[in-house]
């Protein structure tokens, strides 16, 4: 949209507020709200300055000032607050007008540029599969003396012997959440009310379903999209979902693992190339219609995926998911509508266009941005090196890799099993990354130092409750 438009659009709407948002390094959004009448087109077009120290991840208290900038693209009439409001997702800027190095949605608009530089392919589409969960109580806290969590969902499995006046049964049975009908999918009516706010919001949504987990576990699918594009998605999306929530006094939660002994959340990615409208990932008759470049595309995924998890599972929860044995996207191999394989390759009812690749590991504490770029870089790395996922290892492996021999399974690599460790990768593997400057070094230290600092380190100094069970008593 234009400055002009924008303007209309607040006219048309009797829009009284608009809220200028941004995405921090972690993934979080913030914002900034102006009333409507002092919102011109030097304001549309110049920004709104802002203190860049207080944002994780930005610049400390002596650089702290700093500039965002709308994108007229992004506006969005919010669906959540108590008078009109316009919300527009923002760049960052330095004072002097100088993109900013560490805002994640300019490095996903530099990936989206190399790519049309490389000469490989114009455009790179990405469709999420956002996994979540609705609680109906989250209780937490921790200090010197102690810790605990606590949550609950009045279908989960735990609460078939509650007095709960009455007590209607119909819960989840562990594991078994996966499409079940009302009165057992108690959140249907729910999710249909995300979808709607989804929906009015400009998303294309394809489909909603209760997922595996006791406990109000989700999915809503939405239609695919370019790169930068994908990542706005994405934050809108997660946005929504929250509020409509909370409208229902719910919580809903993106954590990967945020329930013991079943099912965790991923964000499963969809992912392929166009040139000028040509699909780029479909030979018929090859493995799974699969092109060539699309398996170089897998093989720089797979190559690099270590590293690749920094960012696409970059949290200590996200660990607590990817747990070999269990039913988790751990082992570093391809297969056709295999989902114990890391990158699946889909087959039922494709077509040129639709010929893509998923990489299933991801989760949604993932910054969308970062995530998506990075994915990118890889893939698009192991189309310049060739690296063919079937001479490297990688497979194909159609069968269930739970149910393989030890022999077997030792030939398959497996995820690394800590946040600390991917971040070890990507110290030792990041040069792909780096590759038309999309990420640069500082950008890659911070993140890795960031995540150290914040999470790493003081979930390591913390005692654990099953550590008292385990030891209290040796």
């Amino acid at each position: 949209m234009k400055v002009d438009e924008i303007l209309a659009l607040i006219k048309e709407k009797n829009i009284q507020m608009v809220d200028f948002r941004l995405v921090d390094v972690p993934g979080r959004q913030h914002h900034v709200t102006v009333p409507a009448v002092e919102v011109d087109e030097d304001m549309l077009t110049r920004g709104v300055a802002f203190d860049g120290s207080s944002i994780q991840g930005f610049r400390h208290i002596e650089e702290s000032d700093m500039v965002m900038r709308p994108d007229l693209s992004t506006a969005y009439v919010d669906a959540f607050t108590a008078v009109p409001t316009l919300d527009l997702v923002c760049d960052i800027y330095d004072p002097y007008g100088v993109r900013y190095n560490r805002d994640p949605r300019f490095i996903a608009q530099k990936a989206e540029a190399f790519l049309k530089q490389s000469g490989i392919a114009s455009d790179a589409y990405f469709g999420p599969e956002l996994e979540f969960f609705i609680f109906d109580d989250v209780r937490f806290a921790l200090d010197q003396s102690g810790a605990f969590y606590q949550i609950d969902s009045n279908e989960a499995n735990w609460n078939t012997g509650n007095d709960e006046m009455p007590n209607l049964a119909y819960k989840v049975k562990n594991k078994g959440g996966y499409f079940p009908v009302q009165p057992t999918d108690s959140q249907h009516d729910l999710r249909t009310e995300m979808v709607q706010e989804l929906m009015n919001a400009g998303i294309r949504v394809e489909r909603h379903h209760h997922e595996v987990a006791s406990a109000g576990q989700a999915e809503i699918n939405f239609r695919f999209n370019t790169l930068t594009a994908m990542g706005d998605t994405v934050m809108l999306y997660k946005y929504i979902i929250r509020n409509v929530a909370r409208r229902h006094n719910k919580v809903a939660t993106f954590m990967p693992k945020p329930l013991y002994g079943d099912n965790g959340s991923g964000m499963h990615v969809h992912q392929s190339l166009f040139k000028d409208g040509t699909p780029l990932f479909f030979e018929e008759g090859n493995y799974g219609n699969l092109s060539e470049m699309a398996l170089y595309y897998i093989g720089g995924i797979l190559h690099h995926a270590p590293a690749l998890l920094a960012f696409s599972n970059p949290s200590t929860n996200s660990f607590k998911r990817l747990v070999p044995g269990f039913e988790a996207p751990v082992n570093f191999v391809f297969s056709k509508g295999n989902r114990s394989a890391a990158v699946r390759v889909p087959v039922a009812a494709v077509t040129p266009k639709t010929a893509r690749i998923e990489f299933r590991t991801p989760d949604c504490t993932a910054n969308p941005y970062l995530a998506f770029a990075a994915m990118l870089l890889a893939g698009l790395d192991g189309i310049k090196k060739k690296i063919d996922p079937r001479q490297e290892g990688y497979g194909p492996v159609d069968k269930n890799i739970y149910d393989l021999s030890d022999a077997e399974k030792a030939s398959i690599k497996s995820a690394p099993g800590s946040l600390d460790e991917v971040l070890k990768a990507l110290e030792d593997d990041h040069e792909f990354l780096l590759e038309g400057g999309v990420f640069d070094k500082d950008f890659i230290d911070t993140w890795i130092s960031f995540k150290r600092t914040s999470e790493v380190q003081p979930l390591a100094l913390r005692p654990h409750p099953m550590e008292y069970q385990m030891y209290l008593d040796l």
